[in-house]
This record gives structure tokens, C-alpha cells and sequence, in this order.
């Protein structure tokens, strides 16, 4: 067969990025082409290998620590997130905080989900304190605990600190080889004089800024100076050497800035490569995550291309076994070499970054996995990678890096006798096996070894305890008696042809992890630059397309005068045109979809499911068109683009889903004719979030599109028409706000509003639809909020940069749960200020049709000069950190520079700056709980982020924050559909939650709710002020919900009340506790991708009044779901009620009575309330809606005795990224299954 050219080679690699793992395990197989007798005398060498280790006096410090106890274990866990995080923390605090958090008892399981703290064993604390293992007498029953309690008692925390600060290092020491160059070569003469050479890798995270990269090539330039005076050897494969990570010498290595990247590094990489040839040492680039791998290529054949490098054989490139596209790439540097006439080094390793790659591919949604899902699969991926390297020494010198006796021994008997190669290992780990191996059989063998500080110990001894600690690996196994040799070095084409399937079915399709009732929406592989090329070709048709929206009533366009819908990127880019609705549409439109809306409610809930499901399908066929679209008129960048489109077929599979679940639980109905008024920021998003809940609930909708993002409105219309919704059903108004939004919220024949917008025009609705609508009406707000991060000492610098800047200037800022303050404690806030300042110095603002740009456009004139006015104000007063300048044609559209401004505390923004604006705070270590509560005083609760390590901090956080999406180790945005339902409380809406479970049911009614809800106003009692006792009473009763809302025990405590109640009153508040028997405070884990915890909790809104004859039930529920009560015109049973509360040992305030009957001045003026709960049939509601609407803050709920519990309640979410302090210890344990 001829030989493949190198572009043939390329597209193979990029044709298996993601392939069929079935098919492509069994050509690995073929090629492999071992017979059975062959396999079984590779297993019985490795398997006498095993038992010579077994009996060596020194089979090595991480296989002895790895026998004790495998890290697939919560105490192994608590042992990484100390190693990881101790040595970088500064202040004292922390590190007790941290300390006594990873060994001390604790009920985390309130909020975090463990049902009690891991306990660090004897074992470890052996290992930590001494720096060897150390077995326990008898029968190990040592309470560590309970020992360093004394311990602390008696020698007090700074001891103890500094034992453990030490223990820390011993354990570093034990895997990194010196703290600098020079240290780590004095270290390595030992081994070298027993024949082994060297491979040194630097430690240190990728590169954030360039003063980063700069630092690192340095660091790498010094280091081959130091090694070149150690050079002895003619023979390079004798030499020394040193390991370079790409991403350490560039802050944007990334497919997306590919041309930048290639123009940069090669020059960069070229300087290091002749200091390494000049040298006469080798020069590995490592590997690293699968999305820059085809950009290592290009910088690897334009460096390795050079002519002045002939005659070195030097070069080496590291290629990881456990992807498809390992084989392919050994082929195409194969090809490249002989092109060259070049012999490089490969140096074939299992892989390093296997659980972040199955993670990824889960969150973006691609069609399958990168990597395999097995390591048997692995494994013999390594072992085909081999053999066909072994062939290939003419032009490729292999080296084997491994600790894993079967992969030794199955090379061994594949050379055949060639020599040409070596084995690797890695400092710390596998010497007693490369011991064996190399007086066995007098191989060479390199000791890869990492340099640098301790505090850099972090993403390199956490990856390899973890890789290794698997409860199945080579390593943890190898000294385990209980398992026979044979076992531990089992033939992996055996093991996985023995497996019911070659694919890890305990590892779901990215597509499949929301099990089989909703498919997850489907992403793009953009890093593939086949799949990119595809897309660009697609999008290019869009670029000039001209898009049209006019209103759609009963299904049929309407003409009017059309005006052009300008790009706010590109200002002379006309995308469309746009007619807005005049008041005889908005007329029109509310008399079709009232006559609509009976019908629609009788078509069976299953069948609306349906059309909502096939609404994602089109969506997503339509996906490239749609994302060019989001770029052309909302400045969307394309990863805002597909996340958006993404999210949109979300809201529709999992209301679907939501409504075929609601249907078989209840006999709720659709309300009416609901009206759907959507934000700019998320025109397709959010606008089908609404109009889909609305419809599959059985309302007939109004759709009222941003006057910004009309056109991206009318083409969803289409679809939404087009999969099956009815004409009369779904109407379509663009147009400005104050005319044809304030004409639809107002007409009394409007059932419900659904609104996501500001917080002054979601007051403006409330008010609009009190003096106008049907009373019951709901009127369903998310709207904005002033944001919080808040980071402490005991973050990873590197991690919370890259989540600061992507939650503050991603979408330039303009999404709702964007970052706008950041407190930093004040021990590390220098270095992360200076790291976030270089980090944003790499941001590239610019038109988002461009995959390069981080920052597009915001959304209109208007917007540009709110901003600006902000930051003239704040520079004025010199408060800049870093702005970035906006490109030289940025007059051509609405750029604005990305900013940070320092600021004293967040009660300095007296509203919410929509735009990529940051501003920095301070705080002291024992300030956290302070810091909270300034957020909580600011009266919005959207989105908190949090970065610590400290999972006690974790807790008190959840406690104290009234927020609606609380996000830990993590960015603060990208709310997923089902998995972080979204939205916020207070200030920032009303609830419940998109995308959440309680969702569905607010656009519905229970159908006996049909009959009048109110009476006219008879009494008109009057309206005299709030008297100071009323205040007192409402002051009580908000301090006791705090501490009741906490209680999940709440429905038993309310049993024991009813216990000791007359019979009435029993009956009353025993009917009501059953009613809401679908009410559960535990938190509930929500089904997301692996590597994260993602819990939905309900929580009390805070203080209700109830009010007349059903007070009684009203307050039960209300306590129930961790309310306290204000009783207003209450019968006589509630005064025996509130004396055996009063009698119990409960918080006092939990339910008062009002010394004054209901009125409407009470209900508009009384701080702190979180409802008013009426009894029908006794009220004028028209007059307590406007009671209710006239508050000033957060609106309220005014609910009706027919109504369900879920009125009284505020959802939470948390969502945390499990693997931020290491690997994912729970998936790895899945790679065995």
C-alpha cells in the first residue's frame, strides 16, 4: 500500500477525534495481532515480575502508600484537597479553617451531600507527619481524631500547623525531585549512577498572563543551561533531557486562537529547541488536553521543519494512548520524520487528563468521548501504540513510559530483541519495577522528574495519586497480597472482550446523561478543525442573508412599515428589518389568542410535549443559521451562540418532560392567555424558555421579542409554527415596550405575565397588571442582580482568575448572572488582582463572527453610554485596575474596553452596571460571614460565586446567602436547563425558577379556581399607619425564620404542635400538613455531568401574613415550608395555636397575631414581608394586588387559600465543581467498571 502524504495523515487524526470506541478498539485489536499463546506468556512474565516485587526490600514509596489505602476513598480525598491547597495558603486563619475542616467531624450533608466528614486514617497521618507509612498496632483501631483534638488541646493550633505545613512538604519531597534545577540534578546523580537518565519537567500551572509565559520560558531556558554543563554523552539518548508544556509558554494556547498562537510560539518554542540541540540534550513537548492537539501539530511541524535542525535527533513529542487518535498521530509523525529525514523521540504514556475529558465532552455535548471509557480499552490502545512504534525505529526512537508490569513485559517480548528504545517512569513511583526490569534485561530507562516549588505540587501529585489510586491500577494493586499476580497483570484484549460491551455503559453518551426520559442538547466539536471548517463553510451562506420580522397574528404575517435592524457589531451590516406591532395588533392579537386558548388546553398534555420536542429538533437543524443570526444582531460570539441554541432546545426537552411528569401527578389546567416579554441578552434562549413553559402548560401566548433582537424572535415563531403550534395559539408582537408591552400586561383579559428584564420595568408590570388584570393573575420575573464572588486564601489563584474572567466579561458582561463585584481577602488579593490584570491584557475584543474574539459588541448606543458614564466617573476618581482598548474600528460598533475598578464595598453601586465592568473589594480572613451579609443588604439575590477550599466555608455560605444560584470553584454562569434551574429572589425576581421542577405549575391552576376569587371592598377598614408594635412583631418573626428556614425537621416539630391542639385546630393544621405532602426541604441532587454537585433546596420567603377564616391552613403550609406568620383576622383557634407554640421550645416569633385587622396600608408598608396569603371569598383582591404592587423592593406574592404550597417557598441551587482541589475520584472509579 503507498504511503499516506501528511495532509491525508491530518485528516485521519481529525477523522477520529471522536470516533465509534466499538470499532475503533477492535482494529487496535487487529492491529495489535497477538495470539493467545503470545498474550498468555506475556501475562505469565509480568506475573513473575509481580511476585519479584513482591519480595523486593524497596518496591517504592508510592506503590507501599498506595497498597495502604486507595484514593478512591472520601479520606483519600480529604488528604488531596489539604496537600492541594495548605501550601499556598498565607494567613493563619485559613489555615486553621482548612486544617480542621479536612480532619475535624462535620454535618455536611445538609448542603454538600457527604453524610459525614472523612476522617483522615492512621495510616495517612503516618505518612503525613513522618513522611513513611506507618503501621498501626493491633488491630488499627487508632482514633486520629480524637488523638490530634489532645493534641491541639495540649500543644495549641500553631503547632499543629506547622506539623502538618511540614508534612505537606515531605510528601512533596517524596515527588519532586528538587526545588530548582540545580537541587534536582545533585538529587538525580544517585540514579544516575545505577544507568538511569533524566527528564526534567518544571512544575507550574499553564500560563494565565504573559508575564506568566514569559517566567516559564525562562525557567525552561535556564534549566537546559544548567543541564547542557551535565552533558557527557556523543549519544543524546544517554543525556539528560527536558519536558515542555506548550501551554506554559503561551496565556492563550488555545485552538481558537490558532493564528496567534502559531505566530507567537514557533518563534518562542524554536529558541528553546537549538538551546536544546546546541546542548546535545533532548527536548519533549508534553501532551496535554485533547482540544490542543491539533494545534501542538502545526507548532510541532513548523518547528521541527527547520533545516538548521538537521542531524539532532533530539526532538521528542509525548502521545497519549487512551484516545482514539493516538495510532493515527504516531503515523503522521512517522511520515513527518522520514519527510524530514529526522529521528524523533516519542515517548508513549497512558494519558494524564482522562475524567476532564469525559467532563468536557458531557457539558458541550458532543456525540461521544475523545478518550476511551475503559482502561482495559486503554490499554491495549497503549500496547497497538507500541508495536507499531517498535516498527517504525528507523526515524522514531520509543520511549515507554509506564509503571505497569503487563505493558513492560508486553513490549519486551514485542522487540524481539531491539534495543532501540527506553522505558520511563516517573520520580517517586515504579523504581522497584524499572529496578527489576533494567538488571533483568539491562534496558535503559529515564526517570521523569518534576522541578519546582512545593506550593506548584498541585495539579502534578493530585493527577498522579489519582491516576494510580484507582482501586483496579497497576500501582495501588501491585503489593496487595490478596490479589494473584496474574490478576493484577491480566491481558487487556481478554479483559475487554470479556465486558457485555467495548464501551463503558457506566458511562453515559454525552447526549444520554440525563438518562432516557430528555436528550441533552447537542453541541459542536469546534475543536476539530475539520468540524470548524464544516461550520465556517455552512455559516458563510448567513452572512449577508437579510432576515425579516413582523407581527404574526392567527398565523398570518401583518405588513407595516419595516425599519432596519443594524449589527451592533458592524453598524453598516443591515441583518434585517424589522414592522412593529401597532395597538390594533396588540387588540387583534388578545381577542384571537383568547378564543384560542380553550382549545389548546383540551389538547392532551402528551401531544403538547411532543411539538415542544420536536421545536429542539428544529432548533438544532437549524442551529448553524440560527447561531448566525445570534451573531449578526446580538453580538453573540459563537461559543455564546451554540450554548445559546443549546439552552433554547434544553427549555424545551426538559418542560416536555416536566409537563408529561405534572400531567400524570395532577389535575392542574392551563390559566388563560399568558404574555411573554424576553430580554435582549438571550433573544432565542430565554424567549422559547418562556413561550415553551407557557404552552406546554396549556396557555395560548403572546410573544413581545426585545426591540434590540426582533429578528432571532420571528425566526423562532417560524419554527415553533412550523413543529406544530396552532396559529390562534402563539401571536407575535415586536415592537417598543411602552407600546405594545404596556398595552398587553394591562388588558384584564391577560391570565399571567412571564417577564425577564430590569427590576424597575418588572415593578412597572406589577403595577400595570394590579390596576388591570384578572387578580390571580401570576406575574412570573427574573430580573437583574448586583453579583458577588467572593474569593479566599485558600483558592487556587489560577482557577478563580479564569472563572473571574469569565463570569465578568464573557457576553461582554451582559448576562443577568454576570460577575459585578469581587471580594478578594485581603492576604492574597495582590496576587490575584495581578493575575487577573494580566489575564485581562489577553482579552480580544471585536466582532463575535470571528472565533478568535472574547468580547463582542454590547447591544445598542444607549447601552455604550450608561457604561461609560459609570467608568468616567470611577477613573475620575482614580479607581482603575485595567481597561482594554477596544479595536481601532471599534467606532464602527458598540465596543466597549473590558474594566476593573477597586471599590471600598459593594454599597458603592447604587444599581446594576450591564456591561464588562468588575469591580474589586477586600476583605479580612475572618470577614467572610460580614461580606455575605453586605451582599444580602443590598436587596438582590441573583447568582454568588465562591472559591475556597474550605467546605465548612461552603456551608455557612448556603446558610447565609439569599441567593437563587449559589456557584462554588466555578464560573457564575451558563445556568443548565434541569441541572442549575436559574433565577433569583429579592430584588432579582419573583421565582420559581427556569428550567426547575416547580416551574410548569405557576402557568397553571387547580380547575375548581375558576370561581371568584375576590369580593368588592365592604369594610374599607381603616387604613392607619404601621404601629410600632406591629413593626416589633414583624422584627421577631424575621429573626425566628432565619433559624426556622434551617430546620429540616420542621414537618415533625409541626406534628408535635398538632399533637397538643384541640380538635378543631388539629383538624385544620393536619388536613393543611397533607395537603403539601409533595413538599420535601431536603436538598435534592439533580442529574448533571460528572465532576460536579448540582442540589436544588426550597427555603421560606420569609414573613407572611395570613389572613381570615383559612389562616389557620395558610400558616401551616407556610411554616411548613420554613415561613414564620403574621396572622391577620384570624377564627379563634389560632390564639390556642399560637400558645402551644408559645409553650413549646421553639423560636419565639414563629406565629403572632396582628393586633389590627387587615388593610391594604399594612400590606404596602410592612418591611421584611415575603407574602400575603388571603382566604377567598372575604377579600377585595383587586385592592390588595395594588396593596401588594405598591411596595417598594421585591415583589411578592399575593396568595389565594386555593393556591399550592410552592407559592410560599424559595428555590436555591447549588452547584459545585467537585474536581476543582484534583481529579475526579468518583469517574476514575468508573473507568474499572
Amino acid at each position: 500500500m503507498p504511503e499516506k502524504k501528511l495532509p491525508i495523515l491530518r485528516a485521519d487524526i481529525r477523522n477520529h477525534y471522536i470516533t465509534d470506541e466499538a470499532a475503533a478498539v477492535r482494529k487496535l485489536i487487529g492491529d495489535l495481532d497477538l495470539s493467545e499463546a503470545a498474550r498468555k506468556e506475556i501475562v505469565d512474565k509480568a506475573a513473575h515480575l509481580v511476585a519479584d516485587l513482591r519480595r523486593a526490600d524497596d518496591p517504592g514509596v508510592m506503590e507501599t502508600f498506595l497498597s495502604e489505602y486507595g484514593l478512591t476513598t472520601e479520606e483519600g480525598v480529604a488528604l488531596m484537597c489539604l496537600a492541594e491547597a495548605l501550601l499556598r495558603v498565607p494567613d493563619e486563619i485559613t489555615m486553621d479553617a482548612l486544617i480542621s475542616d479536612k480532619i475535624a467531624p462535620a454535618d455536611w450533608s445538609k448542603h454538600l451531600g457527604h453524610s459525614s466528614s472523612p476522617l483522615v486514617n492512621a495510616s495517612t497521618w503516618g505518612l503525613m507527619l513522618t513522611g513513611k507509612v506507618v503501621h498501626p498496632l493491633g488491630d488499627g483501631a487508632l482514633d486520629v481524631v480524637g488523638q490530634l483534638r489532645k493534641l491541639v488541646k495540649r500543644v495549641g493550633e500553631p503547632v499543629i500547623r506547622t506539623a502538618v505545613s511540614q508534612s505537606m512538604k515531605v510528601l512533596g519531597h517524596q515527588f519532586v525531585l528538587g526545588r530548582n534545577i540545580q537541587e534536582a540534578m545533585d538529587r538525580a546523580r544517585g540514579m544516575e549512577k545505577k544507568g538511569c537518565s533524566y527528564s526534567y519537567d518544571m512544575l507550574g500551572e499553564a500560563a494565565r498572563t504573559a508575564e506568566d509565559a514569559q517566567r516559564y520560558f525562562m525557567a525552561y531556558s535556564k534549566a537546559i543551561s544548567s543541564i547542557s554543563e551535565r552533558i557527557r554523552n556523543h549519544d543524546i539518548r544517554s543525556n539528560p533531557g527536558i519536558s515542555v508544556k506548550l501551554s506554559a509558554l503561551h496565556p492563550r494556547y488555545e485552538y481558537t486562537q490558532k493564528r496567534r498562537v502559531l505566530d507567537e510560539m514557533v518563534p518562542r518554542l524554536s529558541s528553546l529547541v537549538f538551546q536544546a540541540k546546541n546542548a546535545g540534550m533532548g527536548f519533549n513537548i508534553d501532551a496535554e488536553e485533547a482540544d490542543r492537539l491539533d494545534l501542538s501539530l502545526d507548532i510541532i511541524e513548523a518547528v521541527l521543519s527547520n533545516p538548521d535542525l538537521k542531524g539532532w535527533d533530539g526532538f521528542g513529542v509525548v502521545v497519549q494512548a487512551y484516545g482514539p487518535r493516538a495510532a493515527y498521530v504516531i503515523d503522521w509523525l512517522y511520515a513527518l520524520s522520514k519527510k524530514l529525514n529526522r529521528k524523533i523521540m516519542v515517548r508513549l504514556v497512558k494519558g494524564a487528563y482522562w475524567d476532564t475529558e469525559i467532563k468536557l465532552a458531557q457539558v458541550m455535548g458532543y456525540e461521544g468521548y475523545p478518550v476511551f471509557t475503559r482502561k482495559a480499552a486503554t490499554d491495549v490502545s497503549y500496547l497497538a501504540c507500541a508495536k507499531k512504534l517498535l516498527s517504525m525505529t528507523d526515524h522514531i526512537y520509543p520511549q515507554f513510559a509506564t509503571h505497569n508490569a503487563h505493558s513492560v513485559a508486553a513490549i519486551l517480548e514485542m522487540a524481539e530483541g531491539n534495543d532501540d528504545f527506553e522505558f520511563q517512569r516517573l520520580h517517586g513511583m515504579g523504581e522497584g519495577l524499572h529496578d527489576l526490569v533494567m538488571k533483568q534485561n539491562k534496558n535503559r530507562c529515564r526517570i521523569y522528574a518534576p522541578v519546582g516549588v512545593h506550593e506548584d505540587l498541585l495539579a502534578y501529585l493530585v493527577r498522579r495519586l489519582l491516576e494510580n489510586g484507582a482501586n483496579s491500577s497497576f500501582v495501588n494493586q501491585v503489593l496487595d497480597e490478596k490479589v494473584p499476580p496474574e490478576k493484577v497483570v491480566r491481558d487487556p484484549v481478554t479483559a475487554i472482550l470479556e465486558y457485555p460491551s467495548i464501551a463503558n455503559d457506566k458511562i453515559p453518551l454525552p447526549s444520554a446523561i440525563y438518562g432516557k426520559a430528555r436528550a441533552n442538547s447537542s453541541g459542536i466539536n469546534f475543536p476539530n478543525p475539520a468540524t470548524l471548517a464544516d461550520f465556517d463553510k455552512a455559516r458563510n451562506e448567513f452572512k449577508a442573508y437579510k432576515w425579516r420580522a413582523v407581527p404574526r397574528i392567527d398565523g398570518k404575517e401583518v405588513e407595516g412599515k419595516l425599519h432596519k435592524v443594524k449589527n451592533p457589531s458592524l453598524f453598516s451590516d443591515i441583518v434585517g428589518e424589522c414592522s412593529d406591532a401597532t395597538e390594533q395588533d396588540v387588540a387583534k392579537a388578545i381577542t384571537v389568542a383568547v378564543s384560542g386558548a380553550p382549545g389548546w388546553r383540551q389538547v392532551p398534555a402528551e401531544e403538547r410535549a411532543a411539538i415542544l420536542e420536536r421545536i429542539a429538533d428544529l432548533y438544532e437543524s437549524h442551529r448553524v443559521e440560527l447561531m448566525a443570526l445570534l451573531s449578526r444582531e446580538a453580538g453573540k460570539s459563537l461559543m455564546d451562540g451554540i450554548a445559546e441554541v443549546r439552552e433554547a432546545a434544553d427549555f424545551c426537552r426538559y418542560y416536555a418532560l416536566r409537563a408529561r411528569e405534572d400531567a400524570a401527578n395532577g389535575d392542574m389546567v392551563g390559566r388563560g392567555l399568558f404574555i411573554c416579554i424576553s430580554p435582549w441578552n438571550f433573544p432565542l434562549a430565554i424567549f422559547t424558555g418562556q413561550i415553551v413553559a407557557a404552552l406546554v402548560a396549556g396557555n395560548s401566548v403572546i410573544a413581545k421579542p426585545a426591540e434590540q433582537t426582533p429578528l432571532i424572535a420571528a425566526r423562532a415563531i417560524e419554527l415553533m409554527l412550523e413543529a406544530g403550534i396552532p396559529g390562534d395559539v402563539l401571536q407575535f408582537l415586536p415592537g417598543d415596550g411602552a407600546v405594545v408591552g404596556a398595552a398587553l400586561v394591562s388588558d384584564p383579559q391577560v391570565k399571567g405575565v412571564c417577564f425577564t428584564g430590569s427590576t424597575d420595568t418588572a415593578q412597572r408590570i406589577s403595577r400595570g397588571m394590579a390596576e388591570n388584570a384578572d387578580p390571580e393573575a401570576p406575574l412570573i420575573a427574573e430580573t437583574g442582580g448586583l453579583n458577588a464572588m467572593i474569593v479566599d486564601s485558600s483558592a487556587l489563584p489560577e482557577q478563580a482568575v479564569r472563572d473571574i474572567v469569565a463570569s465578568a466579561f464573557q457576553s461582554a458582561g451582559q448576562r443577568c448572572s454576570a460577575l459585578r463585584v469581587l471580594y478578594v481577602q485581603e492576604d492574597v488579593a495582590e496576587k490575584v488582582t495581578k493575575m487577573l490584570d494580566g489575564a485581562m491584557a489577553e482579552l480580544r475584543v471585536g466582532n463575535p463572527w470571528d472565533i478568535s474574539v472574547d468580547v463582542g459588541p454590547v447591544i445598542d448606543a444607549e447601552a455604550k453610554a450608561m457604561i461609560e458614564t459609570h467608568c468616567d466617573k470611577l477613573e475620575s476618581e482614580g479607581k482603575l485596575i485595567r481597561k482594554i482598548p477596544v479595536p481601532k474600528e471599534g467606532g464602527k460598533g458598540c465596543y466597549v474596553g473590558p474594566a476593573a475598578y477597586r471599590i471600598g464595598d459593594i454599597n458603592e453601586l447604587e444599581r446594576e452596571i450591564f456591561g464588562p465592568v468588575l469591580h474589586i473589594a477586600t476583605f479580612k480572613a475572618q470577614d467572610v460571614s460580614k461580606v455575605v451579609e453586605k451582599i444580602n443588604a443590598t436587596g438582590y439575590g441573583l447568582t454568588l460565586g465562591l472559591h475556597t477550599r474550605v467546605d465548612t466555608r461552603v456551608q455557612d455560605v448556603c446558610d447565609l446567602a439569599h441567593v437563587g444560584n449559589l456557584y462554588v470553584n466555578r464560573n457564575q454562569i451558563g445556568a443548565v436547563v434541569g441541572v442549575q434551574p436559574f433565577g433569583g429572589e429579592g430584588l432579582s425576581g419573583t421565582g420559581p425558577k427556569a428550567g426547575g421542577p416547580l416551574y410548569l405549575r405557576r402557568f397553571m391552576k387547580k380547575p375548581e379556581s375558576e370561581k371568584p376569587l375576590h369580593v368588592a371592598s365592604s369594610d374599607d377598614t381603616e387604613d392607619a399607619a404601621v404601629s410600632k408594635e406591629v413593626l416589633a412583631l414583624a422584627i421577631e418573626a424575621r429573626k425566628a425564620q432565619l433559624k426556622w428556614d434551617r430546620q429540616d425537621d420542621r414537618l415533625s416539630l409541626l406534628r408535635d404542635i398538632v399533637g397538643g391542639l384541640g380538635e378543631n385546630a388539629a383538624r385544620e393544621m393536619t388536613t393543611a400538613l397533607e395537603s403539601a405532602a409533595g413538599y420535601d426541604p431536603r436538598p435534592k441532587d439533580l442529574i448533571g455531568p460528572t465532576g460536579e454537585s448540582n442540589r436544588l433546596s426550597l427555603h421560606g420567603r420569609g414573613v407572611m401574613i395570613c389572613a381570615g377564616k383559612s389562616a389557620l391552613p395558610l400558616a401551616t403550609r407556610a411554616l411548613l415550608t420554613g415561613n414564620t406568620i403574621l396572622l391577620a383576622d384570624a377564627p379563634l383557634e389560632a390564639d390556642e395555636v399560637i400558645a402551644a407554640f408559645e409553650k413549646s421550645k421553639l423560636p419565639k416569633g414563629l406565629i403572632s397575631s396582628l393586633p389590627v385587622p387587615l388593610s391594604s396600608l399594612l400590606v404596602s408598608s410592612l418591611p421584611s414581608l415575603g407574602g400575603v396569603a388571603l382566604t377567598v371569598g372575604e377579600y377585595d383582591f383587586v385592592r390588595y394586588r395594588k396593596a401588594v404592587a405598591a411596595r417598594e423592593g421585591a415583589i411578592i406574592p399575593l396568595i389565594t387559600s386555593t393556591q399550592n404550597w410552592d407559592y410560599m417557598v424559595a428555590e436555591r441551587a447549588l452547584s459545585i465543581d467537585t474536581t476543582a482541589s484534583g481529579g475526579n475520584a468518583k469517574l476514575l472509579a468508573a473507568n474499572e467498571a
